[in-house]
This record gives structure tokens, sequence and C-alpha cells, in this order.
């Protein structure tokens, strides 16, 4: 199993690089592996993104802006999707995997 993180280096959006960061700083600090992949490096990987977020998730306007968030190919969501996790303490349900045995999704 294998946490995908799609970002972008180059974006010049302070929205999007704070969300890039708020995702790699909790993944990171919940020592969860995950990778990152570069769509502004790898055009065959914004690609694969673009074509993997399911329909009912794509903006009604131009292309998915990430980061966004895959559990090996399956699509787990965007930035909203993942702070409404975190909110709620349901991060690991979000990512599609077991709780840790800290957080409230344990106890349930």
């Amino acid at each position: 199993m294998v946490i995908r993180v799609f970002i972008a280096s180059s974006s010049c959006s302070v929205t999007i690089k704070k969300r890039q960061q708020d995702i790699v700083r909790f993944l990171e600090a919940n020592k969860i592996e995950f990778e990152e992949v570069d769509i502004t490096m790898l055009e065959e990987q914004r690609r694969w993104m673009y074509k993997h977020i399911p329909q009912d998730k794509q903006p009604a306007q131009g292309n998915p802006l990430p980061p966004q968030i895959f559990r090996d190919d399956q699509y787990c969501g965007d930035y909203d999707s993942f702070f409404e996790a975190k909110e709620s303490n349901t991060v690991f349900t979000f990512l599609g995997m077991k709780p840790s045995l800290a957080s409230k999704e344990s106890e349930s």
C-alpha cells in the first residue's frame, strides 16, 4: 500500500502550497509512509492523476488542482476532504488504513 500525494512544486498559489505542506506535515508527524508526486515535472503523472479522479469529484471548470491524495490507484480525495477527515479525526479511514492506537477512530 502506497499513499501518494500529488503536488505542484512550482505553484504560484500560496493556498496550494500551504495545503500541500499541511498534508505532508500531517503524514510525516504521524509516521505515515507516502510518496510525493510532482505533477509539474511529470506530464505522464499529471495525466494519470486527472484520469483517476472520479467524475463526480472533478471541478465544474478546469482541471483538478493539487494536492490530490491516492492510496495505490484508489482516489482518497482532495485537500478539502482531507481537512474534513482531519477535523473529525478520521484520516486513517480516509486513507484506507487501520487507525493508529492514539486516534479516536480506533475507539469506535
